[in-house]
């Protein structure tokens, strides 16, 4: 209730407009900043242009400035296809460990209800022992993936 009333008066007291106000001011002043960068890095490609035409001359300035830009564009994608492997192993790993999280919260929030009814403690052990026997089964029955032969029948 106390965060609430923060809320409204905050609300009240106009620092919620003002706090938005200077985020939109901050956001204008970065996208005139990003503009006038924009702006200096074209002068500066044309600059570098205009001195490599007039040191080889404007066909071979047109053709190296084209293939560079090309160079460019190939390492950026392919620069971005080597790192979405990785991203992707980091997403599954961190929804992995989010669903673990909430399968632990949603036990421990089940825990105490199931204590109290009528199976009380066996209904927790039962389905934790399968548990228990079903993982000691699966790390038993892993293929060995450093023997060559361990996929062929004997």
């Amino acid at each position: 209730m106390g965060m609430l009333a923060s809320l409204i008066s905050g609300f009240a007291a106009g620092e919620t407009m003002a706090a938005v106000r200077r985020a939109r001011t901050a956001a204008i002043v970065y996208a005139l900043a990003a503009l006038a960068v924009l702006c200096g890095v074209g002068f500066l490609i044309g600059a570098a242009y205009v001195w490599v035409a007039g040191r080889y001359g404007p066909i071979t300035a047109c053709l190296a400035f084209g293939a560079g830009f090309l160079v460019i564009a190939g390492l950026l994608l392919l620069i971005h296809k080597l790192s979405a492997g990785a991203r992707t192993r980091r997403g599954a790993r961190r929804r992995n460990a989010d669903m673990k999280a909430i399968g632990m919260t949603a036990a421990l929030a089940v825990l105490p209800t199931l204590l109290k009814g009528k199976g009380g403690l066996g209904t927790i052990l039962g389905p934790a022992i399968a548990l228990a026997a079903y993982a000691i089964y699966r790390e038993n029955t892993k293929p060995d993936t450093d023997d060559p032969d361990a996929g062929e029948a004997k």
